[in-house]
């Protein structure tokens, strides 16, 4: 289910746009008004082995069958909004190599959407569609430049700058994950690439469950011991919400973590906000853990920032949740119908 208000169609601003967010295990699919607002929602399964034709053919169903339920039809859309993980060629629409999705790889998904659904697609990567999602009606509403990082098995991420998202020129832009903030050999490897170093390795619930285990493992005093072989982030959060000196100590050398990464971006981008959004955010903040974490954040890289760059940049919260990504995608087909119509 969405956590958006569900919009009457007949209160909606046109035109109206679709937005589709493919995870590697989920589908959503969300029918959105030119204010943001959702009309409707659904959400099928990704079902990845089938391949991306099956997928592709079973979103145009869904939509089809979550305008009817609404009373609308295809002819009230004017375009759709398709974001998936990357790897990708976004000019080309193709996917080249998402690492969750092995059986889509090299894949034209643009061509294929279009066919099965019968309207244009705009085409993003997942994370840039959640930053612009959250950019357009969420925490970055009333910012012309924002940074989102996603914190989750990995660490995604998307660039605004001036109302434009940034894609980059090898379809690779936002990919914030991937910043160095370790040098040296023995650095941790990241997640998906493999790449050694980058804050992925360190600040990714992936990176955090397998720091923790770690330390359990080297005789670490926690009431976690015993969930070692199962540890998870909610874990470590539940267990840092009982006083466990272990649990905080590992989410607040992950808040400084994360410092260094945000330090860096906002040295070069100068954004004016930085907002955290994925699973991890341990409670959020209307939580104390996570409260703290963001304090801690804000505190570690105010020390490695210029004081007046420091007092001019927010780190908030993501405000949208799961729902980012369809609204991304739709706002960004929605800019660019808005481009082309001029």
């Amino acid at each position: 289910m969405t956590s958006q208000p569900i919009l009457p169609a007949s209160r909606a601003a046109h035109p109206l746009y679709l937005g589709i967010d493919v995870g590697g295990t989920g589908m959503k699919v969300g029918v959105v008004d030119d204010n943001g607002k959702t009309l409707g929602f659904t959400s099928i399964p990704t079902e990845e082995p089938r391949g991306p034709v099956d997928a592709m053919q079973r979103i145009a169903s869904s939509s089809e069958e979550l305008l009817a339920s609404i009373g609308l039809t295809k002819k009230d859309i004017v375009r759709v909004g398709l974001g998936t993980p990357g790897s990708q060629d976004i000019p080309k629409g193709m996917l080249i190599e998402p690492p969750n999705h092995p059986h889509w790889h090299h894949f034209p998904i643009v061509k294929c959407l279009e066919d099965a659904i019968g309207l244009p697609v705009s085409f993003a990567n997942d994370a840039n569609a959640a930053a612009f999602g959250e950019f357009w009606v969420g925490t970055g509403a009333v910012y012309s430049s924002m940074v989102l990082l996603t914190l989750g098995t990995g660490v995604g991420g998307g660039i605004i700058i001036d109302n434009q998202l940034v894609v980059g020129h090898n379809s690779f832009g936002g990919e914030c994950g991937h910043m160095i903030i370790d040098p040296s050999p023995n650095a941790r490897l990241c997640v998906w690439g493999g790449g050694r170093g980058h804050l992925e390795a360190y600040a990714s619930a992936s990176a955090v469950v397998q720091r923790a285990k770690e330390e359990l493992a080297a005789g670490a005093v926690s009431s976690l011991t015993s969930d070692a072989g199962t540890l998870t982030t909610k874990k470590i959060y539940l267990a840092a919400s009982s006083g466990d000196e272990f649990s905080l100590k590992i989410i607040d050398e992950t808040a400084d973590y994360l410092a260094l990464g945000i330090a860096t971006v906002v040295h070069t981008l100068d954004p004016g906000l930085i907002v955290l959004g994925g699973a991890m955010n341990f409670g959020g903040s209307q939580c104390p853990i996570g409260k703290r974490f963001l304090k801690r954040i804000g505190e570690a890289f105010r020390k490695r920032s210029f004081e007046y760059v420091a007092n001019g940049t927010k780190i908030e919260f993501a405000s949208l949740g799961g729902d980012a990504g369809y609204l991304g995608a739709a706002g960004i087909a929605r800019m660019e119908y808005k481009k082309l119509a001029t």
